[in-house]
């Protein structure tokens, strides 16, 4: 088989092009330094070399070239690290090589409500179960002891009644320790050994009952369950606020129940190294915002804005916008507070990372007055809205306090500019709109039927009648 490759013509102006800049190099350059000539090179070295013999001049050099251009700050790339703490407040952290186990058993209530419900199900069916049978096995050995299982006697007072084999021993344990009370087996007075089992199998019920049910409404009751309605927005921001740069979250709640005495928290996570070489995996600073100052605790009624001030004292204060997107810095915040209906203390966490941090954004007000009433719109609870802010760091702003005038002045003239934008809009579509009006009523008249006059003949002359 034959395979005829057909190459694209090439266009004529590309060709004369292509020949009338061979033509230049050839002209400008001696044959030795041409790029086509043979042992030719193009490194640093090579135009060193050109440069001395006066053929290229330094200042068109690659090192000259490389000197004048200038040079961006170089920021390494973070870090995809894991967080401490996942959006739905749960801690990433895995404990691994405990060897004093031991440790779990000696808190059992602890442990049985920190366990699945899987688990706690399986445990609470096997207590149960395993109490039914120990039991069992000790109303048969009573009535074996005692003679009641042999066939051949008739006469005699059992100890317990109906009880003749392990079967019925079983369901008697059950009829004891849930007290239904059948009525076909019953105890009689002539054991006391079956007096003792009885008052003891009623003790252990009572400890395992109070136990099992205690655990379960426990796991029912845990306070994280009501902080699934205290909600966090997705991102956090940074913007200026009266007159300083702050780093602010929203959050809220979804019940009408209120959360007594609400307090946060803020801490920044981050891997630090001490002077002396110590590496700290998970450095925990703490982090003052402006509720803690103000006050003890929040009145979370409605969605709150918290705000912490980025000063002297704050770990944010060198970081500006571009080393805050290379840091790997983590923000925690914890929400406590008590809950009004059961008093049960309950604890709400997330984190934000560094990707997770709009700066120059501010969030859109969601709180409105609808006839008397306050109402939220939740829709709306994470969207923010871009403001003019500095892209610097607070250290910055506050050793050169005119960055911040600028910055705000050109946020006054944009702001300023964009309201003449829509009065002149609204200015042209009223123009529009009364010019359309005008054609329109022109149109409508040109419409209206004319009026016709005739004459009709009357007895003392001529009248004149008009007709629409």
């Amino acid at each position: 088989m034959l395979v005829y490759v057909t190459r694209r013509p090439e266009t004529v102006p590309s060709l004369r092009r292509a020949a009338r800049r061979r033509r230049a190099v050839r002209a400008y350059f001696p044959p030795a330094v041409r790029k086509d000539a043979p042992h030719s090179r193009s490194d640093p070295q090579r135009q060193k070399m050109l440069a001395r013999k006066s053929i290229i001049p330094e200042e068109f050099g690659l090192p000259g070239l490389a000197s004048r251009l200038p040079r961006k700050p170089v920021f390494r790339d973070r870090v995809n690290k894991a967080r401490f703490i996942a959006k739905n407040g749960s801690c990433n952290l895995a404990h691994k090589n405990i060897r004093e186990q031991g440790r779990f058993l000696q808190d059992v209530f602890t442990t049985l409500v920190d366990l699945k419900w899987r688990f706690t199900l399986v445990i609470f069916t096997t207590t149960f179960v395993s109490s039914w049978l120990l039991f069992a096995m000790s109303w048969w050995l009573v009535a074996f002891a005692h003679g009641d299982l042999d066939p051949d006697r008739q006469n005699g007072t059992h100890c317990v009644t109906h009880v003749k084999s392990f079967t019925s021993a079983f369901l008697f344990s059950i009829e004891v320790q849930v007290t239904i009370g059948f009525g076909g087996r019953m105890i009689t007075e002539q054991c006391p050994t079956a007096i003792t089992v009885l008052i003891m199998q009623n003790i252990v019920g009572l400890i395992i009952n109070a136990v099992m049910l205690g655990c379960i409404f426990m796991k029912t009751a845990q306070s994280n369950r009501r902080a699934e309605t205290l909600i966090f927005s997705r991102h956090a921001v940074i913007a200026i606020r009266n007159n300083n740069l702050c780093f602010m979250i929203r959050i809220g709640d979804l019940r009408k129940s209120m959360i007594i005495g609400a307090t946060v928290r803020l801490q920044v996570v981050r891997k630090t190294t001490t002077p002396e070489g110590e590496v700290i995996p998970i450095h925990q600073i703490d982090v003052q915002t402006e509720s803690a100052v103000a006050s003890n605790s929040l009145f979370l009624l409605a969605p709150l804005i918290i705000c912490h001030v980025i000063d002297k004292s704050s770990p944010l204060y060198d970081l500006s916008a571009m080393e805050l997107q290379c840091s790997d810095l983590e923000v925690i915040v914890i929400l406590e507070g008590v809950v009004e209906t059961t008093g049960i203390t309950t604890q709400a966490r997330t984190s934000y990372v560094s990707e997770e941090i709009q700066w120059g954004h501010r969030f859109v007000p969601i709180v409105t007055e609808e006839e008397g009433v306050y109402s939220v719109d939740y829709s709306k609870f994470g969207n923010t809205v871009k403001v003019a802010t500095p892209r610097c760091s607070a250290r910055e702003l506050d050793e050169k306090p005119s960055i911040l005038i600028q910055t705000l002045q050109k946020s006054e003239l944009s702001h300023q500019n964009s309201l003449r934008k829509r009065n002149s809009t609204r200015r042209n579509n009223s123009i529009r709109k009364g010019a359309s009006s005008a054609n329109l009523r022109r149109n409508n008249s040109g419409l209206v039927a004319p009026k016709v006059q005739f004459f009709t003949p009357g007895d003392g002359g001529q009248t004149l009648n008009a007709v629409t």
